[in-house]
């Protein structure tokens, strides 16, 4: 999961187009599951959106992390349209 805000204008076709392309682009990942984009509604939290996807093993996750697809959405869209995030990674116990 990362949590994260938007350089973008909220309701902006630049913030749209982002959430729309990080889930087509990420999703197409073999390895993703049960992908979810998310806008925030809680006061306690000040970060806007988030992204949330699950994987089978610990492989499949440095799978991800690795794909062309994932580095090259990093380089090309997340570097240069994302202001600040956190990343928070669990492990089913």
């Amino acid at each position: 999961m990362v949590i994260f805000d938007l350089k973008h204008a909220k309701g902006s076709a630049e913030e749209t187009a982002f959430l729309n392309d990080g889930r087509s682009i990420l999703t197409s990942i073999p390895v993703v599951s049960n992908f979810n984009v998310f806008r925030q509604v809680s006061a306690k939290n000040d970060y806007d959106y988030g992204f949330s996807m699950e994987f089978a093993t610990q492989e499949d996750y440095d799978t991800y992390n690795a794909h062309p697809l994932h580095t090259a959405f990093v380089d090309q869209r997340w570097l240069t349209e994302v202001e600040r995030f956190l990343e928070i990674d669990f492990e089913k116990i």
